[in-house]
């Protein structure tokens, strides 16, 4: 074992280490179909099945936001290289600000 690969293991500690002080439990309720695919998941990849979900959960989310639409408003925010940026009245500002206002509550 090389002082690269060792290297290596020691982020990829960090890396799950920060990520697990980060994890929060909740209660949530799953299909019974999905149970079985988280399951399978977690059997194949030797992983536990919270770790699992909350991966996916994760992905799932950045995923939503990145498909989130933005709708055009009438008022423009700004110009960048001559061109008019118009305000965005789809579902990110509000979602944004929903964000905001939790972080700014739990302190």
């Amino acid at each position: 074992m090389g002082k690269e690969s060792l290297s290596r293991l020691l982020q990829s500690w960090e890396t799950h280490a920060s990520k697990a002080d980060d994890l929060t439990e909740m209660p949530i309720s799953l299909y019974k179909s999905d149970i079985i695919r988280i399951t399978a998941l977690s059997h194949i990849y030797k992983l536990p099945e919270h770790e699992v979900i909350a991966s996916l959960l994760h992905e799932a989310l950045n995923e939503l936001e990145a498909t989130m639409p933005y709708i055009e408003g009438d008022k423009v925010i700004r110009v960048e290289d001559g061109e008019e940026i118009y305000e965005d009245i789809g579902p990110m500002p509000k979602y944004l600000e929903a964000q905001k206002d939790l972080l700014e509550a739990a302190g």
